[in-house]
């Protein structure tokens, strides 16, 4: 019997990572662009969870890095925010902010990370039209793990929860899939353009 085995492709870091300390690097970026863009944070009106761009960082750099690497630098910004660095929306620091009603959507930044890397090993972030839902999926993942925290952390039925903590997210997740789109399918054509 034969398998259908898609072969494993580069994600953009290779083309530069070579080194034990590279690797470090590239990883302790994916945590300072994550904690760089959990400052642009806007509160939305009957929900306790700010619109962010952390998501945005969190597709970007684990399309970029690849599934391991983009699921260690999103964990080591988790850590670095919890013993206190103010890394989290709006300067919050602390193990309270992963307990409270962010918490999910934080912790879900690691699962998504190693799904949408995965998916960049595997070239679908390579094109608009396969990059752009790939992104929207990773942002969707996190939303689904975030509101059922958030349903448990301010006990609120899941309904509820829907409502406060996942439709008000839906416009900025496309925007964000989009913008994420974009900038991966021109950081390949730029890759591919240095290789001539």
């Amino acid at each position: 019997m034969v398998s259908a085995h898609v072969p494993s492709r580069h994600v953009l870091a290779d083309r530069f990572v070579r080194t034990r300390v590279q690797e470090v690097g590239v990883i302790l970026g994916a945590a300072l662009c994550t904690a760089l863009f959990a400052q642009v944070a806007l509160a939305v009106p009957g929900s306790p969870v700010p619109v962010t761009g952390q998501t945005l960082a969190v597709v970007v750099t684990a399309a970029a890095l690849g599934p391991r690497r983009g699921m260690l630098g999103q964990l080591t910004y988790l850590l670095l925010g919890a013993v206190g660095l103010p890394f989290f929306a709006k300067a919050a620091s602390g193990w309270g902010a992963l307990l409270g009603p962010t918490g999910g959507y934080l912790v879900g930044f690691i699962p998504a990370a190693f799904l949408v890397g995965l998916a960049a090993r595997r070239g679908y972030d390579r094109r608009l039209w396969t990059a752009a839902p790939l992104f929207l999926a990773g942002q969707l993942l996190v939303l689904v793990i975030g509101m059922c925290w958030l349903s448990v952390a301010k006990s609120l039925d899941l309904a509820t929860a829907f409502q406060k903590g996942f439709v008000p997210f839906l416009p900025g997740g496309l925007l964000k899939a989009l913008i994420a789109g974009l900038l991966a399918h021109f950081a390949w054509r730029f890759a591919r353009a240095r290789e001539v």
